[in-house]
């Protein structure tokens, strides 16, 4: 289900922003998830995407008696998340050392190594985390502005017109951001990535060793496998008038396999927000 296009719930909204706590209990938890996992693809660490999102729905709970319904209740609420993850304070996990030219050296600098005797589902686990990573990595290196705009238009495939009014700009703008974005994107796989040229010489399989020697991946603690409910393609839009056009190839598509997860810690550290007593009577 995607919140982002199904059709708003007036009673629901009106409710809420009467100041009716289920109503906005109902209102988190249809946005919860997706809000996290946009936040996740801007901030990379899941502990980092779990601490914005609840900032973003606190500022939503917060602010909600201020919607007036001049316009829709949707763009306004993903207004501000996205607002939030795009002014996060610099200190935060939100930016990488260096752009796709850092990023490169210090995939190249990562020594090929094997699995060794590990068995085979327990490898295959740690092959995946550590592709979602690096691929997670890619995304950091694009501007704020062209990541948000990627993972809207590349990954959700938001149709132009609705992510250009949640982003409050022109439909022109918001395509220009995403083919700038894609390009630096694809252009740092095509000449990195075996995952889509094979005579790169960058292996998932050969540099996963390594990311666990360097403290990467945790075999005892993964992070992006945590809680999946589906994958990003299974709750994407399918729309045909999606500013990805095609997907450009098979690039977005890599980035759609990846999980589309609801943390139970969230669901819970929420689920206490809501309840508490002195935040209540804010509503």
């Amino acid at each position: 289900m995607n919140p982002m296009l199904e059709p708003e719930d007036a009673d629901v909204v009106a409710a809420a922003t009467g100041g009716d706590r289920d109503a906005l209990t109902t209102i988190v938890d249809r946005h919860r998830a997706w809000i996290y996992n946009i936040a996740l693809r801007m901030v990379r660490n899941p502990s980092d995407a779990e601490d914005a999102t609840q900032e973003i729905l606190l500022k939503v709970a917060l602010g909600i008696g201020g919607f007036e319904g001049r316009g829709s209740f949707r763009a306004w609420l993903y207004r501000v998340a996205f607002n939030h993850l795009v002014n996060l304070k610099r200190g935060r996990a939100t930016e990488p050392t260096g752009g796709f030219e850092d990023f490169a050296i210090g995939i190249s600098n990562m020594p090929d190594l094997e699995l060794g005797d590990m068995p085979v589902p327990e490898a295959t686990l740690l092959v995946e985390e550590a592709k979602i990573g690096c691929m997670t990595g890619m995304l950091m290196c694009l501007s704020r502005e062209q990541r948000l705009a990627y993972v809207l238009g590349a990954l959700f495939q938001l149709p132009d017109t609705l992510a250009a009014e949640i982003l409050e700009i022109q439909p022109a703008t918001f395509r220009k951001r995403l083919q700038r974005g894609r390009a630096d994107l694809h252009g740092f796989m095509d000449g990195q990535c075996g995952l889509i040229n094979k005579d790169n010489p960058c292996r998932c399989a050969r540099k996963t060793r390594g990311f666990v020697n360097a403290g990467y991946v945790d075999p005892d603690n993964l992070k992006f496998h945590r809680d999946r409910v589906a994958s990003v393609g299974e709750v994407a839009s399918r729309d045909a008038s999606v500013v990805s056009e095609t997907l450009a190839g098979s690039y977005p598509a890599l980035f759609q396999e990846h999980p589309f997860t609801d943390p139970q810690k969230l669901k819970d550290r929420l689920a206490r927000l809501l309840e508490n007593t002195e935040l209540r009577s804010l509503f």
